[in-house]
This record gives C-alpha cells, structure tokens and sequence, in this order.
C-alpha cells in the first residue's frame, strides 16, 4: 500500500508539473523571439545587451527562418517573430482566425546581395542575368561571360524570408530551378559558396565578408548607403511581429532594438539603421 501512495504521488507531482509548465514559460521576465536568420544576429545581440541592463530578463531567440517564427507567432508559442519578409495575406487570415493580430515593427533595412566564389572572374551582373540562372535557363558560366564551367545554384530554403523576398524580386515570382540547393540559413549559404568553385547564392547584407565575392546587379554595388536609399535593387525592410501592439517585456525590447544603442547593434551587424 505504501509503495502505490507514493507512485501516487509521483504521478500526481507529473501531472500537475506538466499542466503548469506552458503557464511557467509565459512567467513575467520570460520573453522568446524566433524566426528569420537574417535577423537572428540583430536579435542575439540586442538579447545579450538587454540582459545586461535587465538581469532579470530571460530571452530565448531562435532562428529557422521567417516562416518560422511567423508561424509560432500564430500558434502563440513566441512572443516575438523576427521576419525578413511582410506577412502573407494568407498568413494574416490564419492569425486572425485564431485570436491573433499581427502588429509590425521594422527595426532595419537590408539588400539582399547575390555573392559567387570568390575565383569567380564576374563582378557584376544584370538582373536578367541573375534571373536566368536561378531559373534554370542558363547552367554555365560562359552563358554570363564567365568561365566555361557548370553553374551550381545555392538558394534558401522555402521557409525563409529572404527566399521569398528573392523570389517576388528576381524571379518575378517563378520557381527555382530544381538541382539548386536549398539551405536553411545565410551562413549556411555563404559557407557552401565560400568552399564550392562555379556556385551562387545569395545572402543578407550583414553575410557578405571577404571569403565571397557580392556582384553588382545592373551596375549598383550592395552596400547600406546603396539599399537605405533603396537604389540597390533587391533591397528590403526588416520587421519584428508581435501579437498586437507590444506591451511589457517585448515592448521595453522592441524600444531598446530602436534606440541610439539598438541601432548601433543594427549597424555594427552589417545592417541599415532606421533611426
């Protein structure tokens, strides 16, 4: 009798520690940001410096791509979605129809920068060109005047805002060829096309180093000056999503992201300042 009484009460401590646990992560001081890995950086460090001001403050930030954190934003599992793109109106309909309402906040302005090995003798490139081969109707560089060697397309996974941003620009919204490799982050882009002789990707300004090359598109460099004035063709704003107009923790975030110190983390991150 005594060993059921205390299996008993085993499995009563279980069952309670597991009905309360959803209201534990949602404790005040608690906040979870998720979503785009263009924005991933600009969320990391701004998480690290608030906490330093706030010590009390428990942030978790996530990345896995803007789709992502949109959907745990509608599914109530985050407090904050870190997005490259604007919501969907598909999106927007599901949110609505489950209590949520999707309030914006860009925090920064990007370009998305289309970068090639950095053997690659191209420097600059039309937007047709580009076009052309992430489509499929071009497989070689010499197509382009480039070498004559086999194009190999690196692109983001279809989760992520910067896909669907590159998609809606250069693609006119057609399909990616089908042999590309779709991968889930920037930095996943950037590596594969740092070590892969013939590749192209494309990755958000704060991505671009020296170990690849970024190219011109219709004779306009991807740089902040060139995607702030929005001269660069494939520029974009960031945006952080909140379910309706931030309050609380998310709020005090979302001001400090914004303020002379945020926006300094944007910049120093290889992003465009809005303020």
């Amino acid at each position: 009798m005594k060993r059921i009484w205390i299996l008993a009460v085993m499995l009563l401590a279980t069952s309670v520690f597991a009905f309360q646990w959803p209201w534990a992560k949602k404790r005040e001081g608690q906040l979870t940001i998720q979503g785009s890995t263009t924005v991933l950086p600009i969320a990391q460090m701004a998480a690290e410096e608030f906490i330093k001001k706030h010590p009390n403050a428990n942030i978790t930030v996530r990345g896995g791509g803007s789709g992502t954190g949109i959907a745990a934003l509608i599914d109530g599992t985050t407090d904050i979605a870190n997005a490259s793109r604007p919501m969907k109106t598909k999106e927007m309909k599901t949110a609505r129809s489950k209590g949520i309402d999707p309030y914006p906040t860009i925090i920064a302005r990007d370009g998305i920068a289309v970068v090639v090995h950095s053997s690659n003798p191209l420097s600059k490139m039309s937007l047709d060109q580009i076009r052309a081969i992430f489509s499929g109707d071009v497989s070689r560089w010499s197509d382009v005047g480039g070498k004559n060697e086999p194009i190999v397309v690196i692109s983001r996974d279809v989760a992520s805002g910067t896909f669907e941003v590159f998609k809606k620009l250069v693609l006119t919204g057609g399909k990616v060829r089908q042999d590309a490799l779709m991968l889930a982050s920037n930095m996943a882009v950037a590596t594969t096309v740092e070590k892969t002789p013939g590749a192209i990707g494309y990755v958000g300004l704060g991505y671009i180093s020296e170990r690849v090359k970024a190219v011109s598109i219709d004779g306009v460099i991807p740089t902040k000056e060139t995607s702030a004035s929005g001269e660069y063709p494939l520029a974009r704003p960031l945006y952080i999503y909140t379910n309706r107009e931030p309050s609380g923790l998310a709020k005090s975030f979302i001001d400090f992201v914004l303020r002379p110190e945020g926006q300094e983390i944007v910049d120093k991150q290889g992003f465009v300042p809005v303020r």
